[in-house]
């Protein structure tokens, strides 16, 4: 079976480019997609707020509730910016194509590396947590933590490969049953917490940590803010929608919008009500144990099978999370692309219709780092959130200003952008105002997020958005190089150089391979050169006489045979290419044709030496050669 068959057994046949509208996603699909991420972060978002308030003792634990109301009122803020992003952009692209329109190059591409950093860090963290899930659960399974994590990105990368809707319809049930799992587990909690309907009262653990640090003042209100930064987690993929609009089936706007809502009812229900349950349980989290989530799971269920329901989907939703980091970086990778800043094949779709370099290029990146970080996610938290925070902020600086020029319309007049329409629209100053808000908010919380976890490893997301920013411009300045070396304009035929009637067949023997060469040669030139090394006499004298023994293939061609004492043969054969190159025909076009015999199989390539490959590498970055293979198949002599 070769790598080809493999393929379609692994991926499935390839898709037309007709079957694209149906590989799209309804709103079902598409939630499942696309905000599994927002809706998974709940699994560890409010710990991510405990874990910070518990040094000040278990008796801050109470401010937990207050600080997940202030996430939730950003979260508002955020989804309503990226509905009118979605309604404005219907192309897709989020903040990278907001920004570009409204506020120029370099904003966009910081706002692009922003987030292609937020989504590797998306697949790492989110698989990291679902491999805790695990662990919570079965706790033999610690040490074996990367192996799991691993496994779950090679998965989800299989499953991404065989395309946007059957990716979306298996993820779908995790999605929706940790959801409902969730749910269940905070109303019954409530019912508990309200004592409604003779239930037993829900469990008051009353737990107790001395506080490590007594703060006060500033100190105080830093903690207070690091506790903020780490719940402002649940906003993770909130901006995922926005880049995808595509992918929905039509009206994709409209589709794309309601998901958006939905995404953000649900998302915030789940962090509230796992908040309120956490603080009023008195609940304390422990790093290397059991979640918060799975405590307060236990604790109302009693350890049953509504318990192992929600650890079980809330593990799969966990890893299966990084799938929204699987949807956007590619599609992000090939808007930057499309616009030169990235390499040209990340805008290349698959046979599946989907952009498979800019999934494979992710799964291998999220992979290092789930490997440096020993998948472990409270270590990776310090750096999640900084990316898309920026994000965020330049998304709606953009759409503020995009909101001003709706203000400089009258009713009934519009107007074209670089990439959008827009029309006069009578709210435009409260939009406007929203999005001066949520920009100015996000920007601070960008701010206290870089403050209060830079040294914990915010540092290393800090560093790597400008140095992608500065990889942005240095790819984009290639491909302006290469497009003004081959425009046509100002264009004469005198500028091309000219092309030497020369061609040069490196041979080691005589045989079909190199007969064959040399007939070619001899089609294209008329002056053809078979070129030997020798390191022995007796190979300059086989060389002559299986020379001889073929006048007629061999006439009109010139045997050039180079004596050498050394066994390095590509010293002396590249050498003289370059001397009949730069001397003997300086400043035109030479031609090498290699003769290249090529065995039955792949394996059976590894029998043999490998000159001809290393001499075409050799010779690729010499000026005005150009290099010929004539393969002769090993297959056709039998």
């Amino acid at each position: 079976m070769d790598i080809t068959n493999v393929k379609r057994v692994l991926i499935g046949q390839p898709f037309p480019n007709s079957r694209e509208i149906h590989e799209r996603l309804d709103r079902v699909r598409g939630l499942a997609v696309f905000a599994s991420d927002p809706i998974s972060s709940n699994a560890y978002a409010t710990e991510a707020i405990m874990s910070v308030l518990v040094v000040l003792g278990s008796g801050a634990l109470r401010l937990t509730l207050p600080l997940a109301m202030a996430v939730a009122t950003l979260v508002l803020l955020v989804v309503f910016s990226y509905i009118q992003t979605i309604l404005h952009y219907p192309d897709g692209g989020g903040a990278y194509t907001v920004a570009k329109d409204n506020l120029g190059r370099y904003p966009s591409l910081l706002a692009g590396a922003a987030l292609l950093t937020d989504y590797v860090l998306t697949v790492s963290v989110s698989v990291s947590a679902g491999v805790r899930a695990v662990t919570s659960a079965v706790p033999e399974a610690f040490d074996y933590r990367v192996i799991i994590a691993l496994g779950a990105i090679g998965f989800i990368t299989w499953m991404n490969l065989r395309g946007v809707r059957e990716s979306g319809t298996v993820f779908a049930v995790p999605t929706y049953a940790f959801v409902a799992g969730v749910l269940l587990v905070i109303g019954i909690g409530i019912v508990r917490k309200l004592e409604l309907f003779g239930v037993a009262p829900l469990p008051d653990l009353h737990g107790t940590i001395e506080a490590e640090k007594n703060l006060v003042g500033l100190a105080y209100i830093w903690l207070l803010l690091r506790a903020f930064a780490g719940g402002c987690t649940a906003l993770t993929g909130i901006e995922a929608i926005s880049n995808g609009i595509q992918a929905f089936k039509p009206p994709e706007s409209k589709n794309a919008a309601a998901t958006m809502v939905a995404m953000g009812i649900i998302a915030m229900t789940l962090f509230i009500g796992i908040s309120f349950l956490a603080t009023t349980m008195h609940l304390i989290p422990d790093e290397h144990g059991e979640s918060i989530l799975s405590q307060i799971t236990r604790q109302i269920t009693g350890g049953g099978l509504l318990y192992y329901w929600v650890q079980i989907f809330t593990a799969l939703i966990l890893f299966l999370a990084a799938n929204t980091g699987f949807q956007d970086f590619p599609r992000l990778s090939s808007f930057l692309a499309r616009d030169g800043f990235l390499p040209r094949w990340m805008q290349n779709r698959g046979d599946r219709l989907v952009y498979s370099s800019g999934i494979l290029v992710l799964a291998v990146i999220a992979s290092l780092i789930v490997i440096v970080f020993s998948a472990n996610e409270i270590a990776m938290l310090p750096l999640y959130a900084l990316g898309v925070m920026l994000s965020f902020t330049l998304s709606q600086a953009g759409m503020s200003r995009l909101m001003g020029k709706v203000g400089t319309l009258q009713p009934g007049e519009s107007m074209d952008t670089d990439v959008t329409h827009i029309h006069y629209e009578p709210n435009w100053r409260t939009k406007r105002y929203i999005n001066i808000v949520g920009a100015t908010t996000t920007g601070i919380v960008f701010v206290i997020l870089t403050a209060t976890k830079f040294v914990d490893g915010a540092w290393i997301v800090a560093a790597a958005i400008p140095l992608l920013v500065f990889m942005f411009h240095r790819i984009h300045r290639h491909y302006d190089d290469v497009a003004e070396a081959l425009t046509t304009e100002r264009f004469n035929e005198s500028d091309l150089d000219e092309i030497a009637n020369v061609a040069i067949v490196p041979i080691g023997d005589i045989h079909r391979g190199t007969l064959l060469a040399l007939q070619y040669a001899k089609r294209i030139s008329s002056d053809v050169r078979a070129v030997c090394v020798s390191t022995q006499p007796k190979t300059r004298k086989r060389v002559e006489e299986r020379w001889a023994r073929f006048p007629d293939l061999t006439q009109g061609v010139e045997l050039v045979i180079i004596d050498y004492d050394y066994r390095d043969i590509m010293t002396p054969l590249v050498d003289y290419i370059q001397w009949v190159n730069n001397e003997e025909f300086a400043d035109k076009f030479i031609t090498i044709v290699i003769p290249e015999f090529v065995p039955m199989d792949q394996l059976s390539q590894l029998l043999h030496n490998q000159t001809a490959n290393i001499l075409r590498r050799q010779l690729r970055s010499q000026p005005d050669i150009v290099i010929i293979d004539v393969p002769y198949h090993i297959a056709a002599a039998s």
